[in-house]
């Protein structure tokens, strides 16, 4: 059995994280470039929700087939840090595994139903998004703590876990200002869906650094079988 290559992770891992960004900007561009929507800051006041950039013209395509391939790879990085998690404390642990492609189903579930109408692609909607940020959130948690807790990760572990109490302090700062400005928070509450998702994949990048970090790889053996002739 030799060696075949040693696969950095971490390249893998810019793509999960870079790839969700780039369709819901990309969507947004070509949404006002084809006159659906009108030119506006995402991160700012009067935008458009994400989910708003994906439901016409060549953004619908976009839209699907980036995201879509985004929380396959979604699943498949939290399957690694499962692993990762496993070989730095010795137990065997499931939850980061299926938390995450629970997250990652639900998400493609709200991209699926992403511009029908109807009660069902509402309720698609609405239940995918708010399960996959609930989850993600859990398991960007049980991340950052665990590494936190190891010795060589330590660092990692506690930028990961600022950046997911920042997140947090958002999402319920949102909450704070909803119940104080009413109507008026319609003008602000997209920006802080896309600052939020913004923060998750900014959590993903800086793990993807840990990943570089702690040279996590995959190596790949090639089998070859030996005859005796004679």
């Amino acid at each position: 059995m030799s060696d075949l290559a040693q696969l950095q992770l971490y390249r893998l891992g810019l793509l999960t994280a870079l790839l969700p960004l780039f369709t819901t900007h990309i969507c947004l561009l070509l949404s006002g470039y084809e006159n659906y929507l009108a030119w506006c800051n995402p991160y700012w006041l009067d935008c458009y929700s994400i989910s708003a950039t994906g439901r016409q013209g060549t953004a619908y395509f976009v839209f699907k087939g980036g995201m879509i391939t985004a929380m396959v790879l979604l699943a498949l990085y939290w399957l690694i840090n499962q692993a990762w998690l496993q070989g730095l404390t010795g137990q065997k642990n499931r939850a980061l595994g299926w938390c995450g492609g629970l997250a990652s189903v639900a998400l493609i579930s709200y991209t699926l139903s992403l511009g029908h109408d109807g009660n069902i692609p509402y309720l698609l909607r609405r239940s995918g998004v708010i399960t996959y940020l609930g989850l993600t959130f859990i398991c960007q948690l049980l991340l950052a703590s665990t590494l936190a807790r190891q010795t060589e990760t330590r660092t990692d572990g506690r930028r990961l876990f600022a950046l997911s109490a920042m997140t947090l302090l958002l999402a319920l700062f949102s909450l704070l200002l909803d119940a104080s400005l009413g109507e008026q928070y319609q003008r602000l509450e997209n920006a802080v869906e896309w600052g939020l998702i913004l923060m998750l994949n900014l959590h993903v990048l800086l793990s993807v650094w840990a990943w570089k970090n702690a040279q996590l790889q995959i190596r790949l053996h090639n089998h070859t079988k030996r005859t005796n002739t004679g």
